[in-house]
């Protein structure tokens, strides 16, 4: 590792020094760029539309011409930027003044506003799940860059994915999504690219400030100030800082933390150079499922004890280091570490890196980015097990072991409240009559990654003009990684007390405990390990313009992936307390590093035709297939990982009238095979990951639409149909076969979308805009056998925005009918046969309402 971490670090100061030495430039050097030399990113900020001959804004936005929107010129899955309209793939481009509009809740919230993506949005911040016509890899399948290159390599790593580390504020240009298409071969592991274009600067000093609050406790803050730094320097810098108190009533605040970054840029006669530094660090509390309906009598619901809206069984009584973690190190000395539910995902980062773009002739261009990144998450969070048991009946299971441990002189357990020694009895009937087990998980890892990715691009006529690029991109990344669990039992309540169980003789005393201040088992979960990986990406793109209105477009990327890793084998042990039966079964370390590896290649290919039939039809079709081959997850755990192959088929429209326009495509996406790890809790309570494979095809239709019928009046929208289905799945090590054939996936809606009107007026000379959203989700299940559903739901947001001048003023409100939505149930234990009833009755529902108030005020 030492190697890679000096050169990554000298890299790093090479990159600081570089973009200092920038802002003193040689008098030659400006001379010689004469300053009229026009650099890429002023190609791609002044789109040029090409039947109309005008440079359109390319910053609209909802309430503005879609006409415009259609020429907004794509820098994502593409080798040189592309007029929207001219793209022979699904891209989605939203500029910042849209994001404004849309108030995203969070990242997921922001994708699942894009045809052909589901998100749930409920988990918090970070680490939702998001998924693309079908596909059902919640994360790990698609890639999440800013500026063109990934924060991280891996879509996936560990316990972190690209919604988690990337955030979209003020510095954020715009934000674009290509679903399929060139996707597989512009990113590696990807049917889906998500990228977050950032601010550069130009000729002209500009910035803008922001501030939010909301009714949840939402303090935030956003800036931004870009322009020039001398002749043909630019720089752009700005972050976001936020406060949140939380959508559900934690005890304690939900989400601190932001990010700062800075873009500098000089500009040559045909080369640009930019620099870019970013640090990231946030807190977020993650949201897991809750009890909603007694497993006893699921018509019963929970809701006065854990409310639907504000509910959650995160607790301030595991905050403020109460939390006791205990285990063996590979010695057999047993550890103590205290930690504390409220430091919640602590995710922290620095990255920097280097863009160069030389125009090497008229027809030659080269372009290399490089980036490094260094990083940490420090993750605590109740996670989800078994349904709530009945107090009686829990207590009973646990009886002999008890009489067992502290004698015959016990003749019944009873319970109270922990930390107290027995002597706060609590009857779960007073309540619900539930006692609900959970895990505590700390999960903690290291990271850093080195990247570069070079390009050649030649034009060159052949029977037509062809664009060709040849391209290698390495990647060099290393985890260090944890993962340790504690079962507590908890009372069935909102911000519940961990309870004991207390084994007592006939005259009530205390003889012993089946649990140690709430814990039922100490270490029921430990992992660690380590991975380091070295990829390599060759591809290949070339689009052929046989005529300037009909092209072809092809290209290959063959992946080399070769990692090692090693996995901490651990071991129950009893750590020697006769007064508690909670450290009984920890495990522990042995001392044994089991290694890990993993060889592969694959070959992912696109190939398409796009039809510029006149100025207002465009058709295409397009053939791709990506792989999402084993990752870090296969390299620190003892389970082995596949490739999976995904193939897509699409066909599009793109229609621009004076008053509608729409961007329609038909898909068949095909998954086979498809393996899936899914995670359950055995019988000894320790994690175990059982592998099914079968396959998965998804045929389906997305569609895009604006229609503007009147000048004060917009009607904008997506609806997606994806008919995901199932093929029956196999365990690979029992060869028994689940009946799933033409199920539903896992928590993956048919039908899904959002449809937005909004009235735009002049109001006093007052810019007013009132607007909505109205979101539609389809009924999922929470497990392969489609036995558990979760029901369709619909929500409604709308706001107002007031504009005058420099100053911006908009109120939004989110779920205003408080709709009752479950997104997913508890897949730790549910995954495969459901919950025992028809109904979801343990899931994660969505947020009530909530409003929030934006100024902005721009210079």
């Amino acid at each position: 590792m030492s190697n890679y971490r000096i050169a990554a670090r000298f890299a790093a100061l090479f990159t600081t020094a570089l973009a200092t030495g920038l802002m003193s430039v040689p008098a030659w050097a400006v001379n010689e760029a004469s300053g009229a030399a026009e650099s890429n990113e002023e190609a791609i900020e002044q789109p040029i539309d090409a039947t109309a001959g005008e440079a359109p804004d390319a910053s609209a936005g909802p309430g503005e011409s879609e006409e415009d929107d259609f020429n907004v010129i794509i820098v994502t899955g593409t080798v040189s930027g592309q007029s929207k309209f001219d793209t022979s793939y699904a891209i989605t481009s939203l500029s910042n003044d849209a994001l404004v509009q849309l108030a995203p809740l969070n990242t997921a919230d922001l994708l699942g506003q894009i045809r052909g993506v589901y998100a749930e949005a409920t988990g918090g911040e970070a680490s939702n799940v998001y998924r693309v016509r079908g596909i059902p890899n919640e994360g790990s399948f698609y890639a999440f860059q800013e500026d063109g290159i990934p924060i991280y390599p891996e879509s996936a790593g560990w316990f972190f994915t690209g919604d988690g580390i990337t955030r979209t504020d003020l510095m954020t240009e715009r934000f674009e999504a290509v679903i399929g298409g060139p996707a597989p071969v512009f990113a590696t592991n990807a049917s889906a690219i998500f990228n977050n274009v950032t601010r550069q600067g130009d000729d002209f000093l500009e910035g803008a400030v922001q501030t939010t609050i909301g009714d949840t406790g939402l303090f935030r803050g956003d800036a931004y100030l870009s322009g020039p730094l001398g002749e043909n320097t630019y720089f752009a810098v700005g972050g976001f800082y936020r406060y949140h108190e939380g959508y559900r009533d934690n005890g304690y605040p939900s989400d601190e933390g932001g990010q700062a970054r800075l873009n500098l840029r000089h500009e040559f006669d045909r080369l640009t150079i930019r620099a870019h530094a970013k640090y990231f660090n946030d807190r977020n509390t993650f949201y897991l499922p809750i009890p909603l309906a007694d497993p006893r009598d699921p018509s019963r619901s929970l809701g006065e004890f854990v409310d639907f809206f504000e509910g959650t069984l995160n607790t301030p009584a595991l905050a403020d280091g109460n939390a006791l973690f205990r285990f063996t190190d590979a010695s057999g000395v047993i550890q103590e570490e205290r930690r504390s539910l409220d430091d919640a995902r602590r995710t922290e980062y620095f990255t920097t890196g280097l863009e160069l773009d030389w125009d090497v002739t008229d027809t030659i261009r080269v372009v290399n980015r490089f980036r490094y990144t260094d990083g940490s998450v420090d993750f605590d969070a109740i996670y989800s097990s078994a349904n709530p048991i009945d107090g009686d009946d829990f207590a009973a299971s646990r009886l002999a072991a008890a009489q067992s441990a502290f004698g015959p002189d016990v003749v019944r357990l009873g319970y109270a409240i922990a930390g107290t020694g027995g002597t706060l009895a609590y009857d779960p009937d007073s309540d619900s009559g539930l006692v609900i087990p959970v895990d505590y998980r700390n999960i903690q890892s290291d990271w850093q990654s080195f990247q570069n990715d070079f390009r050649v691009t030649a034009d060159f006529a052949l029977l037509g003009d062809h664009e060709l690029t040849l391209g290698v991109n390495f990647a060099h990344f290393e985890t260090i990684a944890s993962w340790r669990s504690n079962e507590y039992l908890f009372q069935v309540l909102s911000q519940p007390s961990p309870l004991d169980l207390v084994a007592l003789d006939e005259g009530g005393n205390p003889l012993g405990f089946v649990t140690d201040d709430g814990v039922l088992r100490y270490s029921s979960t430990l992992l660690a390990g380590n991975s380091t990986v070295d990829q390599w990406d060759l591809y290949v793109a070339d689009t052929w313009f046989i005529t300037p209105d009909f092209s072809l477009e092809a290209g290959l990327r063959h992946t080399f992936y070769d990692g090692t890793g090693n996995f901490r084998a651990p071991a129950p042990f009893n750590l020697g307390d006769p007064t508690t039966l909670a450290d009984d079964f920890a495990l522990g370390f042995v001392g044994v590093d089991v290694p890990n590896a993993v060889d592969i290649e694959n070959t992912s290919w696109t190939i398409g035709a796009n039809w510029t039939v006149n100025d207002w039809l465009g058709l295409y079709a397009r053939a791709s297939r990506a792989n999402r081959g084993p990752n870090e997850f296969n390299l620190i755990l003892p389970f082995s990982g596949s490739t999976t192959t995904a193939d897509q088929y699409e066909a599009g429209i793109k229609l621009r009238l004076a008053t509608l326009s729409v961007f329609a495509t038909a898909f068949y996406s095909e998954f086979d095979p498809f393996s899936s790890s899914i995670a359950t809790t055995g019988d000894d309570g320790n994690i175990e990951f059982v592998d099914f494979v079968g396959s998965i095809q998804t045929p389906g239709v997305e569609v895009e639409f604006s229609w503007r019928p009147l000048d004060f009046f917009t009607f904008d929208g997506t609806v997606t149909y994806a008919d995901a289905q199932l093929g029956n799945f196999t365990n690979v090590v029992e060869q028994s076969v689940l009946e799933a054939d033409g199920n539903q996936p896992i928590r993956q809606p048919r039908f899904y979308g959002n449809l937005r009107p909004a009235f735009n007026f002049d109001i006093g000379g007052f810019d007013t805009t009132v607007f909505s959203r109205f979101n539609f989700v389809g009924r999922r299940f929470v497990d392969l056998a489609n036995s558990t559903e979760m029901p369709a739901y619909e929500t409604l947001a709308a706001g107002i925005s007031i504009e005058k001048g420099p100053i911006l003023v908009q109120l939004v409100g989110e779920n205003l009918t408080n709709a009752r939505g479950i997104t997913e149930g508890n897949p730790r234990n549910d995954a495969l046969f459901g919950q025992g009833a028809s109904q979801v009755i343990y899931g994660r529902p969505l947020f009530g309402r909530n409003f929030r108030l934006t100024a902005t005020y721009s210079f």
